[in-house]
């Protein structure tokens, strides 16, 4: 073959498989909860399931969690609205572990409180976290994405994104003590302005059932890290596609302000709502826009996905079970990735 038609093959070839040109598959529910079990609840931002079969959902502005039967048939409240130990009140973050505890963050007081319940909702532990520093708020409407939102269980210890520590992660153990910091705050260009800096590292952790740890950024340029168990970096990649663009071409060079009590904090838009790690390791980052993007585990861009249920969904949790189905709010739908 020429040279030149050697080199325009290989150049047709490398945009045949960038990342952004992959076209939009579009998942569709196989089912869910049904409509007279998603009315009982106000806001439906967390729906998972236990390994007996039991369904949870977290209702977040309902302040309580239910538990729904493997048949679907009936759901019963676990955790109710209060401030006393037990009970939740202004609830953030919500994650249940692979054996099936659960675990809630809320603010009673403006107090942030972590709190552990068994299957039937009996407490099983819990404790306070430590006073912080008022910082900026990642926030989709009144939905707060950062600090104990971002919560993680993964059984025998807990993450939260907590970057005013200087780390882009806290793991605690499950008795409140904090075990040790994962992952160096990523260089914005914002060092100058502390709260600006801090906002633009705000980020998800995700533990991966083959080992170690993601941590998806929430706002400014979309990009995620990969750790390893002991919480060494593994890499890190920018995430790219036309849905990111666009939200890339909306950040400001001069940030807007909101007034917090006594201090003027920066207004940050998310360019994440959700995402979650699967069996294998693959990576599933849901976007502003209704689109989700699926990383490998060695970190290529394989899909771009849209979920449709009523219409397209643009997805505020995303639960894998342990036989495979994707489990999505809002709507509580359940589909086969």
């Amino acid at each position: 073959m020429p040279r030149t038609c050697a080199v325009l093959l290989f150049a047709l070839t490398a945009l045949a498989v960038r990342p952004e040109a992959l076209d939009v598959e579009v998942l569709r529910s196989i089912g869910g909860l049904p409509p007279h079990i998603v009315g009982l609840f106000e806001e439906p931002l967390g729906f998972q399931q236990a390994p007996g079969g039991t369904y949870y959902v977290f209702d977040r502005r309902g302040h309580s969690v239910y538990a729904v039967d493997a048949a679907k048939k009936a759901a019963v409240k676990l955790v109710e609205i209060g401030p006393e130990v037990g009970r939740i009140i202004q609830p953030r973050g919500f994650d249940a572990s692979p054996a099936g505890p659960f675990v809630v963050a809320d603010a009673p007081r403006g107090v942030e409180r972590v709190q552990i319940f068994g299957e039937t909702g009996t407490r099983l532990g819990g404790f306070a976290l430590p006073v912080r520093e008022r910082s900026a708020t990642i926030a989709i409407g009144s939905l707060v994405l950062n600090g104990i939102a971002s919560i993680r269980y993964g059984g025998d210890s807990l993450l939260i994104s907590h970057p005013e520590s200087g780390a882009l992660i806290t793991e605690y153990s499950t008795a409140g003590r904090a075990r040790r910091s994962i992952g160096r705050l990523r260089a914005t260009g914002y060092e100058q302005d502390r709260d600006l800096h801090l906002a633009l590292n705000v980020g998800l952790p995700l533990f991966d059932p083959t080992g170690g740890f993601y941590y998806v950024f929430l706002a400014g340029r979309p990009m995620f890290q990969r750790y390893d168990a002991g919480g060494r970096l593994m890499y890190e990649r920018h995430i790219e596609g036309p849905e990111v663009d666009r939200y890339l071409g909306t950040l400001p060079t001069r940030w807007p302000t909101r007034r917090v009590e006594d201090r003027e904090l920066p207004l940050v838009t998310p360019a994440i709502r959700t995402a979650a790690v699967d069996a294998r390791g693959q990576l599933w980052v849901s976007l502003m826009e209704p689109y989700t993007y699926v990383y490998d585990a060695q970190s290529d861009k394989i899909r771009s996905v849209q979920f449709s249920a009523a219409g397209i969904l643009s997805p505020t949790s995303l639960f894998f079970t342990s036989d495979g189905r994707l489990l999505v709010t809002p709507g509580c739908y359940e589909f086969r990735p």
